[in-house]
């Protein structure tokens, strides 16, 4: 089975806004209902566990509590997130920190409002027997898709070790193959995520160097919602963010269920839906807040700032996004409270 995991970068940024031109031609806004009727509107994400909460929320009516009848769209194709967002074909997006970074760069203005999960052990580096630190990359030949954001986790991880990227030999290629050419023998090591972090092991002295668990905060999910909708209707993002709470709180307290929910609406088996969730950390009201402070070790500001230093060091971004103009706490401060 095929887990439809991967966030591509945007080629260009002309490419986001030549897609948002087509769609645009047949945009509609979102229909917002009379005053006591709910606000409609959409979510996009692709197809991964970490958005699984959405649809128990709206099976077990959290949506309709507060007044919301959100609309969940699959996307599976991250080229076109920053286009739907742009053309308002979508008001909401679940998507990686690192990426929805670079969509505000490009002048998609969505703003954080909530996390969703984060990676807790289901990325991370698989090694030969000889790499036993991250020092000992230098010179080796390290299978990666600098497309997705396996690689931004490889630049957090060599830049908190102090390993200069130059050093070593990347080879471009999806994390499905880097898994497979490393257990193959024919990479030193690679950036994958599970299953390939498992599989490691059917390498003779093949093991995990370094996974996302060492990382807290690092690969996380979000809620970002386009800024005109948040002007226009706050107590629907409000809504929104205390409705994924309690749906995060609901599935911690009835997994098998929550497994059943999440399967049927994303069309995978229960086995694999909770085969998935053992490598992340769903964020409920408590993670949302420290998440949230920039007190906080791994706070969505520090990530942000990460990624946006990262990616302009690339030459993906022209100048860095200031995480103060992107991350909006007021709904998690408020949900919490």
């Amino acid at each position: 089975m095929v887990f439809f995991r991967k966030r591509k970068l945007l080629l260009t940024s002309l490419l986001v806004f030549v897609l948002a031109l087509f769609i645009g031609g047949c945009s509609s806004k979102p229909v917002t209902e009379k005053k006591d009727e709910p606000v409609k509107f959409k979510i996009g994400h692709c197809t991964w566990v970490g958005y699984g909460p959405l649809y128990i929320a709206k099976e077990k009516g959290f949506f309709q509590k507060y007044n919301i009848d959100p609309e969940m769209v699959i996307i599976e194709d991250e080229s076109q997130y920053a286009a739907a967002l742009a053309a308002n074909q979508i008001q909401a997006l679940g998507n990686v920190v690192d990426r929805d970074v670079i969509h505000y760069a490009n002048g998609v203005n969505a703003k954080f409002v909530c996390g969703m999960d984060q990676s807790f052990g289901g990325d991370g580096i698989i090694a030969s027997a000889d790499i036993k630190t991250v020092k000992d990359l230098e010179g080796k030949t390290v299978g990666l898709d600098k497309a997705s954001t396996s690689y931004f986790f490889f630049l957090a991880v060599l830049d908190k070790y102090g390993v200069d990227e130059s050093k070593i030999q990347i080879q471009e290629m999806t994390a499905g193959d880097a898994g497979a050419a490393f257990v193959a023998g024919k990479l030193d090591a690679a950036v994958v995520w599970e299953p390939w972090l498992t599989k490691a092991s059917q390498r003779q002295g093949g093991h995990v160097l370094i996974s996302s668990r060492d990382f807290p905060g690092y690969i996380v999910d979000v809620i970002s919602v386009r800024q005109d909708f948040i002007d226009q209707h706050p107590d629907a993002v409000l809504g929104l963010v205390k409705a994924w709470n309690e749906a995060v709180d609901y599935y911690q307290e009835h997994p098998e269920e929550g497994n059943r929910i999440m399967a049927k609406a994303l069309s995978l088996s229960e086995e694999e839906i909770a085969d998935m969730a053992k490598g992340v950390q769903f964020m409920g009201t408590q993670e949302n807040k420290k998440f949230f402070d920039p007190n906080e070790p791994n706070n969505i500001y520090y990530i942000t700032e990460l990624a946006s230093r990262f990616w302009t060091e690339k030459g993906v971004l022209k100048t860095k996004v200031d995480p103060k103009d992107v991350v909006v706490s007021r709904f998690v401060k408020e949900a919490a409270r």
